[in-house]
């Protein structure tokens, strides 16, 4: 079990398949985004179990959108933003392949856009190339990019300016707004 905001629980998977989110690393986040929360429209990449979109809801998102590729971890998710979410927040949850998935959103923009995929996946360029692509971003909107200091640097991608990188041990956040 993990808890988020409010001190709710939040359903997990056994094993080693869907590495959520650590608790320091989601309130490092939310703190970090603490006035932009409220009200957002807030967009969950590699969902997992969906801790991190269930922290913005428990911090008053109006809406989160999730794609998430296992279904065991979908179906995890769904049912903690569901028990998380009041009745004027929205919830859309995508199963399938993030890359494949995102040419669903377009047309859409976002405030908030957490992506974690797992560390050795190869997704992180081409995730973000297509965020800009599809134009997902509103103009002073903000990505973090979970990744490990020992995989994936955090390099410039046409469109997005790189605003600051935070560790937390074995983790970093890389912060993305648009160019």
């Amino acid at each position: 079990m993990l808890r988020v905001y409010g001190n709710r629980t939040l359903k997990t998977l056994p094993g080693l398949a869907i590495r959520p989110t650590s608790v320091r690393v989601r309130q490092a986040v939310c703190n970090i985004w603490q006035n932009q929360i409220q009200g957002c429209r807030w967009l969950d990449l590699c969902t997992g179990t969906g801790a991190m979109a269930a922290e913005a809801l428990g911090r008053g998102a109006a809406e989160v959108v999730g794609i998430e590729l296992s279904p065991e971890a979908y179906g995890v998710a769904r049912q903690n933003w569901q028990k998380i979410a009041k009745a004027d927040q929205h919830i859309s949850l995508f199963k399938g392949d993030v890359l494949n998935q995102l040419s669903r959103l377009k047309g859409q923009s976002f405030d908030l856009i957490y992506f974690d995929p797992p560390y050795s996946s190869g997704l992180y360029t081409p995730v973000l190339s297509k965020i800009v692509q599809f134009n997902l971003l509103k103009p002073e909107a903000e990505i973090a990019v979970e990744h490990s200091p020992k995989g994936w640097t955090a390099e410039s991608i046409a469109g997005l300016r790189l605003m600051r990188e935070k560790h937390y041990g074995g983790t970093c956040i890389a912060f993305y707004g648009p160019d």
